[in-house]
């Protein structure tokens, strides 16, 4: 089994439970119009699932340090179908929408602290020889990202061309979710009985501690940093195909695709040349990808302002420059930070702290009665900006309960 490079059997889970929470994403405009929503609602379909993104993130992290990563993965995998079933099920009922997204939050969770951990510990050495440094934090953003990309480019484009644009793509997530659980099945355990990694000595709700949350780089730099990660994201593919929906007309599904498309592959694309960046720059790569969410914030504001749909486009490279700038670099501070037994519980924090950023398209909707959409982003742009002061210089890495030096 050790010669199959094992972490490859564990990427397909996380990659659909990324697919079943995020191919919803180009589908807003189109749910938005026949649930009869306003923007804010459309918006809070978005953001729903970080209600379910919490328990998926901390409490499913402690429960795999006990019981181990394959159970609480196939969990995710259910979590999810069930959540697209759900939508399927009650395309035309707020509620049912708001459920079904809740339940696809909570397999996304899963999948960002559980699968995360899971690939992480399957690309260490002991797993996988040929691994190379920052492969454990670079795979799963990779593997993530890339989910979050195929899933939201594959059901937007069967909404703009298929017929039942409401029930086609649920259907097809709802297969390939099924037929992921042969893959992660015949995965290893790394954590348990007879895992290399022995379960800790006490309850999982004992496991919810995690002290390495009190290091101060992850509370003043880390955590200060993290909600810029799927805020450049939700602004991107979640705001602007609202705002410019009357420029692109009937093509309003396909362009909020595109959108996705760009900012996620972009973010995809990024990640191993911002893990270079980030050794030469000495750990410094954090605050360059928040510099680059605040510029591409700004565009934000500037296509809102013009109603132009290619400075739009233009828009969603930058932010996913910034996204997966900051996803990737943060998440290996987070693994450096982290003692081996918080690994899970900090990786779930810090996903969670992302998600946070999911809630700002609701945010700056709601606000449209106040101040235009260009306004309210320049805002943003600025807080961005003060993020990345506040996240400038090294990540210290310290021996004793934090971690280990980096």
């Amino acid at each position: 089994m050790r010669t199959m490079t094992p972490w490859v059997l564990a990427v397909p889970s996380l990659f659909f439970m990324a697919w079943g929470g995020n191919h919803f994403t180009p589908l807003l405009p189109l749910y938005g119009e026949h649930a009869g929503l306003l923007d804010w609602q459309t918006n809070f379909l978005l953001g729903t699932y970080v209600i379910g993104l919490v328990p998926g993130l901390l409490i499913a992290a402690a429960l795999s340090d006990v019981y181990g990563r394959k159970p609480l993965t196939l969990v995710g995998l259910a979590s999810s179908a069930l959540g697209n079933l759900i939508i399927l099920l009650g395309a035309a009922s707020v509620s049912m929408l708001y459920t079904g997204r809740f339940f696809a939050g909570l397999a996304v969770g899963i999948g960002m602290s559980v699968g995360t951990s899971w690939i992480k510990e399957l690309s260490s050495r002991d797993w996988d020889p040929r691994a190379t440094t920052g492969a454990g934090a670079r795979r799963p953003s990779l593997t993530m990202t890339l989910g979050f990309g195929v899933g939201a480019a594959v059901s937007g484009a069967l909404a703009q061309w298929v017929p039942a644009p409401t029930m086609t793509p649920f259907i097809v997530t709802i297969s390939m979710l099924v037929l992921t659980i042969i893959p992660t099945a015949l995965a290893p355990e790394t954590v348990g009985a007879t895992a290399p990694q022995q379960p800790p000595q006490q309850s999982w709700l004992r496991q919810l501690h995690t002290p390495s949350a009190k290091h101060p780089d992850f509370l003043i730099k880390v955590a200060t940093a993290a909600p810029w990660v799927f805020g450049a994201g939700g602004i991107a593919y979640g705001l602007m195909p609202l705002v410019l929906a009357d420029a692109t007309g009937d093509f309003t599904t396909l362009y909020a695709t595109m959108m996705s498309v760009l900012t996620l592959g972009v973010g995809a694309f990024v990640q191993p040349f911002a893990q270079r960046i980030d050794r030469k720059l000495n750990g410094r790569a954090l605050p360059l990808g928040l510099a680059v969410v605040a510029i591409g914030i700004a565009l934000a504001a500037l296509a809102a302002y013009q109603a132009g749909p290619i400075t739009g486009i233009i828009t969603a490279v930058v932010l996913g420059t910034g996204y997966g700038t900051v996803l990737v670099t943060g998440l290996y501070r987070v693994q450096m930070i982290a003692a081996p037994r918080d690994l899970a519980g900090l990786t779930g924090l810090f996903y969670a702290l992302t998600y946070v950023g999911f809630l700002f398209p609701t945010f700056i909707s709601a606000l449209l009665p106040v101040m235009p959409y260009y306004v309210t982003l320049l805002i943003f742009a600025g807080l961005a900006l003060i993020s990345m002061i506040v996240a400038f210089g090294r990540i210290r890495y310290v021996r004793g309960p934090w971690g280990k030096r980096g």
